[in-house]
């Protein structure tokens, strides 16, 4: 194991047994073990009484020769993303924009773009299944003749269609999760989106669903914390240890459960963050150097 610092699943544990162990597992403010073990690799597992309470754990190691522990720590990272452009790259573009009238004749202009964009016939219009005619019947009917919809209607058109959805028991989406949803997607900095962007991100909500269903196997419309591990994981982000005590706080409700809505919310920002960071990190090498105006356009509009 050395050398490999993923974290344990599951699995793990319930094949391989404990080697040593506390002899009575109480609820005592302070607890001493002493152990001793032959020469091998160990993996030391501390742990409070209840779940999701901080604790403070001291471990003194004697061996007679030169021994080795690292923490087990999963490298950030994230998965292939289909590209689009980001709020880091407007904010870039804001920097080159001088007066008023520029960026109002840039944004009059992908609107028109937008909407000529729209109108053009193409193959996936022909091959639509029931849910994208269903959609389209819906947003069509919602944005009205600019074919573009606000945060406030992109939560009437996603709430419309998730009550059809009578196996998934959620409340429909927050007002602030849809706003995460419009910045995730929006390309042009306008605040909306059209139906192509619409469409890209229904299918990012119906992937990051399948995941959701899955965990959710008692069908009670929430995961906990360590079925939130492993969602996170399939969606194909990998964090460490920090950061999912910060999803789970940030996220979780009174009982440490994340409901659905808080669950889409949770990947569209992990998302839109990992993109954001890519989008600056030019070479490649882990690092970005933000100005003020940056670091406020890309925490302010996330």
């Amino acid at each position: 194991m050395q050398g490999d610092k993923k974290h344990l699943q599951k699995d793990f544990f319930l094949y391989n047994a404990s080697k040593v162990k506390c002899k009575t597992y109480i609820n005592m403010r302070e607890i001493a073990e002493r152990f001793r073990l032959p020469p091998n690799e160990y993996v030391i597992i501390p742990s409070t009484y209840e779940p999701h309470q901080e604790g403070e754990f001291i471990l003194r190691v004697f061996s007679e020769k030169q021994s080795h522990s690292e923490e087990v720590e999963n490298k950030i990272e994230v998965g292939h993303l289909s590209p689009i452009i980001f709020v880091s790259d407007r904010a870039n573009k804001n920097k080159d924009l001088k007066g008023g009238e520029g960026p109002k004749k840039d944004k009059g202009k992908a609107s028109t773009d937008k909407k000529n964009k729209n109108n053009e016939p193409t193959q996936r219009d022909s091959k639509e299944s029931e849910e994208e005619k269903q959609f389209r019947n819906i947003f069509q009917q919602i944005a009205g003749d600019d074919m573009e919809i606000s945060a406030d209607e992109l939560r009437t058109v996603l709430n419309n269609v998730l009550k059809k959805h009578q196996n998934l028991k959620t409340e429909g989406f927050a007002l602030e999760s849809c706003r995460s949803m419009i910045a995730l997607m929006d390309t042009d900095g306008s605040g909306r989106i059209n139906l192509d962007e619409f469409r890209h991100l229904w299918d990012k909500i119906k992937s990051w669903q399948k995941i959701f269903k899955l965990y959710d196997t008692d069908h009670s419309g929430t995961i906990n914390s360590y079925e939130m591990r492993n969602a996170v994981k399939d969606a194909g982000f990998h964090l460490n240890n920090q950061l999912y005590d910060i999803i789970t706080m940030r996220y979780a409700n009174r009982n440490m459960n994340i409901e659905f809505d808080s669950f889409i919310c949770c990947f569209v920002r992990l998302e839109g963050m990992f993109r954001a960071f890519n989008a600056f990190d030019k070479d490649g090498d882990g690092i970005i150097k933000l100005n003020v105006l940056e670091w406020l356009q890309l925490t302010m509009y996330a």
